[in-house]
């Protein structure tokens, strides 16, 4: 199965961000990511053996034991290279650094290979499969900041890739565990 370490913003975190993202311009290609699927990655593991599932969730409950919680917020956007856009982080940034080192080291001692790219906190809000310009979006976005949030918890996610073949169909995100933060109630 398609597993990765997440942070998810609460529900009323993902509506103020998606009020902004109505306001942006569409069409051009863009594909948009479902806020039900919003996320802040953590660690990318890729397909994972099922039998390895046990071991890397008691090492991420681990992770999440020696990590206290934190408060983050949206603010602000980017794109990587013309083709993704993203709302950027503010806040205890390092704190999130530290829990994504965390979740990478459990997936490596849990046998999984996983991603190996330097850490940039970031939340996907669309794809592009050509480079594209994304400057009024850059330009809506760079106002905005929403309403901080204490991250609590570390969550595993399985990553449903569409399988239709219909154009626009979106992948299907599924928390399969989830770990309280050291301190969280």
């Amino acid at each position: 199965m398609r597993l990765f370490a997440a942070v998810l913003p609460p529900v009323d975190v993902v509506e103020e961000l998606g009020a902004v993202v109505d306001r942006l311009p569409a069409g051009g290609g863009l594909r948009w990511t479902g806020r039900a699927g919003w996320h802040l990655t953590l660690a990318f593991y890729g397909d994972v053996p099922e039998a390895t599932v046990p071991e890397l969730a008691e090492r991420l409950a681990r992770a999440a034991a020696r990590t206290g919680t934190f408060a983050i917020g949206l603010r602000g956007g980017g794109h990587f290279g013309g083709r993704f856009l993203w709302a950027g982080v503010a806040g205890e940034t390092a704190a999130l650094s530290r829990l994504a080192e965390r979740a990478r080291a459990a997936g490596r001692k849990a046998g999984i290979e996983g991603e190996h790219r330097r850490y940039r906190p970031h939340l996907t809000l669309a794809r592009a499969g050509d480079p594209y310009d994304f400057g009024p979006h850059l330009t809506a976005l760079d106002t905005f900041t929403g309403t901080p949030w204490t991250v609590a918890e570390l969550a595993l996610v399985r990553s449903n890739l569409p399988t239709s073949g219909v154009p626009g169909e979106r992948p299907r995100y599924e928390k399969v565990g989830g770990w309280p933060l050291a301190g969280a109630r």
